[in-house]
């Protein structure tokens, strides 16, 4: 038990420094590429933060662990807006962009739907996998044309990035490396403490594996809060979000369909629920205030205890 509590720890470190490493080589390489901040935000820096949580999944689905596989991308959703958006909004209230609202938070509750409805019965397939698939290829084409098209301020940041290219692309490969070498640890020992404590593969997948997943993700969030760069705060997570549905439940299920039984219809209700939630408390004010941020922590630590009141 203590060794796999201690593998655990250190996978969710190597998670940490795997992933740092690919959105800072990736985040390098956009930026040469001239790509706009807000697009690097939603897609590049979202996506690389949701690394783990691709890596977590796929080497789950393949070792037949479906329960894990889907109750990290459902944990991981709802962690992100419960505790991450919770936390960030509670350090400074974040201001939401008029692109947001109309465009990126819509296609990401529409995803969130239809996951919920396609997932309903516990079972996703691989013709489910490619619908997902190609909704994140069409979204993250629709985010870059649609930054083509914006006046952006130009890219003072491109100064900052003095390293070859090479060095970027080295970086994310170092990156790639070490998340699918933690992720193997992670899922393994997470398997373990389950087995040891009585507890099922899902609530598993669901707290443990969810939010140590989603560390980069919090890490990201709550800088750009402190910071004052709300719509970064935001932005993450919104793309995140959408990342986990999209393209790793897409991939997991199109590589192999995946049955997850264990995942109920409460964990997708609470999903979809503190999702939905999102699109009033950003069209008040456009912005998210302290009292908000604490009401989404409040709302995750009830839904924790709930899966939790039969584990001691």
């Amino acid at each position: 038990m203590i060794t796999s509590l201690t593998l655990l720890i250190l996978s969710l470190m190597a998670l940490y420094i795997g992933a740092g490493w690919l959105v800072q080589g990736s985040s390098a390489l956009a930026l040469k590429a001239n790509i706009s901040p807000l697009v690097i935000g939603l897609t590049i820096v979202a996506f690389g933060t949701s690394a783990p949580e691709l890596a977590v999944s796929l080497g789950a689905t393949l070792r037949g662990q479906g329960d894990i596989a889907i109750g990290n991308i459902v944990g991981s959703n709802i962690f992100n807006i419960g505790v991450i958006l919770g936390v960030s909004a509670t350090i400074c209230p974040l201001q939401v962009k008029k692109q947001l609202l109309r465009i990126d938070i819509p296609i990401m509750l529409a995803a969130t739907i239809l996951f919920t409805i396609l997932f309903w019965n516990g079972t996703l397939g691989r013709m489910e996998g490619l619908f997902f698939l190609t909704g994140i290829i069409i979204y993250t084409l629709f985010s870059l044309l649609y930054s083509r098209k914006q006046e952006e301020e130009p890219n003072l940041e491109l100064e900052e990035q003095p390293k070859h290219w090479a060095v970027d692309t080295l970086t994310i490969i170092g990156g790639l490396v070490v998340l699918v070498f933690a992720s193997r640890l992670l899922v393994d020992n997470a398997v373990s403490i389950a087995k040891e404590l009585g507890v099922s593969e899902a609530v598993i997948g669901l707290t443990i594996v969810a939010a140590g997943t989603s560390m980069p993700e919090l890490a990201t969030s709550v800088v750009a809060a402190y910071k004052h760069k709300t719509d970064i705060a935001i932005g993450n997570i919104v793309g995140s979000n959408l990342f986990n549905i999209l393209a790793i439940a897409g991939s997991c299920s199109l590589m192999h369909p995946i049955e997850a039984k264990n995942v109920n219809y409460i964990d997708l209700l609470v999903m979809l629920a503190i999702s939905i939630l999102l699109l009033p408390l950003m069209k008040s004010g456009q912005k998210i205030s302290r009292t908000e941020g604490a009401a989404l922590i409040l709302i995750y630590v009830i839904y924790l205890f709930w899966l939790l009141r039969d584990t001691f």
